[in-house]
């Protein structure tokens, strides 16, 4: 009988072994996929209106910055030139190399009228007027190694036109899912 015991015992203390060696790899491999993979975002402001909203969780890939500069489009993460705590989300208007003017409340890019059918308001206008701003002057060429991003929402946010353009370098994600709250779940 004492031998049934003592086989019990060593199946038990194998299956708890296996089982914190799989909980320990669960954790690490979410470590991982947080460090290197996925971000995870919280948007306070309703800056990107009417694509994101005040309260949204977001995710963001980070692999494909290691391959590649974000894109024309782009709906992306950075660390805020204004406050290095901070990460905004913002839409990648024009790239390095790039020219970016504002004529009649609408936006151009090298010489051609974006088609914008995700911007919430209308016209978009220079900030440049405002306190503090970089005093970015129209037309304006974007330089190279730099992004220049605007929120959908352009009478709620402080983007390029008032910090300048963003180093690519502090880029931090592309913008890929909203997961929270339910009713917002979707694909950017």
């Amino acid at each position: 009988m004492s031998r049934h015991m003592g086989e019990r015992r060593e199946a038990s203390g194998g299956g708890i072994r296996w089982t914190v060696l799989a909980v320990l790899a669960g954790v690490l491999l979410a470590v991982l996929l947080r460090l290197f993979v996925i971000g995870v975002y919280y948007v306070p402001s309703g800056s990107m209106l009417d694509t994101i909203h005040e309260g949204d969780l977001i995710l963001g890939e980070r692999v494909s910055l290691a391959f590649g500069e974000p894109s024309q489009g782009d709906v992306v993460t950075f660390t805020s030139p204004l406050d290095p705590e901070e990460t905004l989300v913002k839409r990648v208007i024009a790239v390095g190399g790039q020219t970016v003017d504002l004529v009649d409340g609408a936006v151009y890019v090298d010489g051609e009228r974006l088609d914008e059918p995700y911007v919430s308001s209308w016209p978009t206008v220079s900030l440049s007027d405002l306190e503090g701003s970089a005093g970015i002057t129209y037309p304006y060429v974007v330089p190279e190694g730099c992004v220049w991003v605007m929120g959908d929402n352009r009478t709620n946010s402080r983007d390029s036109r008032y910090f300048g353009p963003v180093s690519v370098d502090d880029v931090t994600s592309r913008a890929i899912l909203i997961y929270w709250p339910l009713p917002n779940v979707g694909l950017l």
